[in-house]
């Protein structure tokens, strides 16, 4: 029965691998968007270069002026999705398969990467979720024809609502590193009390 055992868990454990498949397909989708992004960047260039020409007339202009700033949005929100897949791919992998050494060893390397437990890897990935919802109603915005003083209101109560999701996120996250502060505190402070028990003991 131990062997048996022994060989249930094994296979149970082992079965972690299957994630690779996400990783791997995580990790394509977020380059399939920081292409389609950095394309996106290119066509935008080439079209702007026209945006000095003398024959161009004012309306021309406006419009080249609106539908850049409209594409500049939609470049920012593809960045930021092909970050959240990034993101998503280097988390399940660190919490599945191995740490990565070299995003630990490596000081230059971002704090983001670095995925201790599933409440790390959600907390990252709802913060870029937020900005991607953010871009997006900024990108609607935009579109936006105002017709009705309730119209402005509804736009007001977007951004008053934004502010105040941005005002809880940091909020939570700076209770979140007091509370970790504090434990850290109470860590080292039971150290100072078993090392003076050693001390007094050798004595």
């Amino acid at each position: 029965m131990k062997f048996i055992e022994n060989i249930f868990e094994g296979g149970l454990w082992n079965s972690r691998f299957i994630i690779l498949a996400a990783v791997v397909g995580s990790l394509f989708a977020g380059f399939a968007i920081f292409y389609i992004a950095t394309i996106d960047v290119w066509n935008l260039v080439h079209h702007v270069v026209h945006y000095g020409d003398a024959e161009m007339t004012e309306a021309a202009r406006k419009a080249l002026h609106d539908s850049t700033v409209t594409h500049i949005v939609e470049v920012v929100d593809g960045y930021l999705l092909a970050t959240v897949m990034l993101i998503f791919s280097l988390g399940l992998y660190e919490l599945f398969i191995s740490d990565i050494d070299q995003a630990h060893g490596s000081k230059s390397s971002s704090k983001i990467l670095v995925i201790n437990s599933l409440d790390d890897l959600k907390s990252r990935l709802a913060k870029v979720v937020i900005m991607i919802m953010i871009v997006t109603l900024f990108e609607q915005a935009l579109n936006m024809k105002m017709q009705t003083p309730l119209d402005l209101l509804y736009l007001g109560a977007s951004i008053a609502l934004i502010a105040g999701a941005l005002y809880l996120s940091h909020a939570g996250e700076a209770g979140h590193g007091a509370d970790a502060e504090h434990e850290d505190d109470h860590e080292d402070d039971t150290e100072d009390v078993a090392e003076d028990k050693e001390e007094k003991a050798h004595h």
